[in-house]
């Protein structure tokens, strides 16, 4: 069974203050992009997984966990748990999502591993998983798995599992600049509240920002391209301030907005056409700015078996 499963950029990412079981309350805008894993499940006599880098991609796949470090395979575990199975699966992926890049890769590859054992497990005349269990399991997983399913554009509240689907007229045209090496999303999150603690200010509570869901409801890029927010850009700049040439460059180069995805370190950025996304990823590349430059649509569909 093989899953196709999208990379996501947070149009907005608001984090509320910290809670007291260590999260905060999130209001992040997923948009799906047609950059993919695929991942596929085949009986085996045990659980092992496999990684390697998609054909035509540069994704880095050396640091990537192949036990249950690796989400897709607790993920399995936890659909074996469900149906009452034993978890025998080789799960092999294929990487195009950077790792530790912002764009949920790892959360990516653990909705593929919940539909593609959900699939091969489960009974096809009478499934004992619902896509809402689905949903339910991927929470447990991480904030980001959920998404990963459904795909699209949606509201994510709570820490960003709890979803609403939100509209989004026409198709976008991104630019992904990976970045060498990965960030590591705890610290991201921890620098934050350190920056906010030295302000000594108090945390406002997350809303979604109107003018984002004006922009994406009525396919207006530059709108959406000025309402891009994220508040854990400046946290990651202080980590990695390398990235600040990066934005810089996309600026320069006519980009219509441009934000560090997620925790970083991949930084997005919004052409106004499919030809002005060529121009721009050309531009990016030749200035040596990115460790690669790679395009991509959204929003694009959730996971899916192909």
């Amino acid at each position: 069974m093989t899953v196709r499963v999208p990379a996501k950029v947070n149009l907005q990412l608001s984090v509320g203050p910290l809670r007291d079981d260590g999260y905060h309350d999130l209001v992040n805008v997923f948009h799906a992009v047609s950059l993919f894993d695929e991942l596929t499940a085949v009986p085996a006599a045990g659980l092992t997984v496999t990684v390697q880098t998609a054909p035509g991609s540069r994704v880095a796949v050396d640091g990537v966990p192949t036990d249950d470090g690796n989400l897709a395979a607790r993920a399995a575990r936890l659909v074996a748990g469900r149906l009452g199975v034993e978890p025998a699966v080789a799960l092999r992926i294929r990487k195009a999502i950077p790792v530790a890049g912002g764009m949920a890769g790892g959360s990516a590859d653990a909705a593929a591993a919940l539909l593609a054992c959900a699939r091969l497990w489960d009974s096809p005349d009478e499934p004992l998983l619902s896509r809402d269990d689905l949903l339910e399991l991927g929470a447990e997983l991480g904030s980001d798995v959920p998404f990963a399913l459904i795909g699209g554009t949606a509201i994510g509240t709570g820490r960003g599992e709890q979803l609403t689907p939100a509209l989004a007229r026409g198709t976008f045209h991104w630019v992904f600049a990976t970045a060498d090496g990965g960030l590591s999303t705890p610290a991201v999150y921890a620098e934050c509240d350190r920056l906010r603690d030295a302000q000594g200010e108090e945390t406002p509570w997350p809303e979604v920002s109107e003018e984002l869901m004006t922009a994406l409801a009525t396919g207006d890029a530059k709108a959406l391209g000025a309402a891009l927010t994220n508040d854990l850009q400046a946290p990651a700049l202080l980590l990695r301030p390398s990235l600040r040439r990066t934005l810089d460059a996309g600026r320069e180069s006519g980009a219509i907005g441009a934000l560090v995805s997620g925790s970083g370190p991949t930084c997005a950025f919004l052409a106004e056409s499919v030809e002005h996304a060529a121009e721009l990823a050309a531009i990016l590349d030749v200035e040596g700015v990115a460790e690669s430059v790679v395009r991509a649509t959204g929003p694009a569909p959730g996971a899916t078996v192909i």
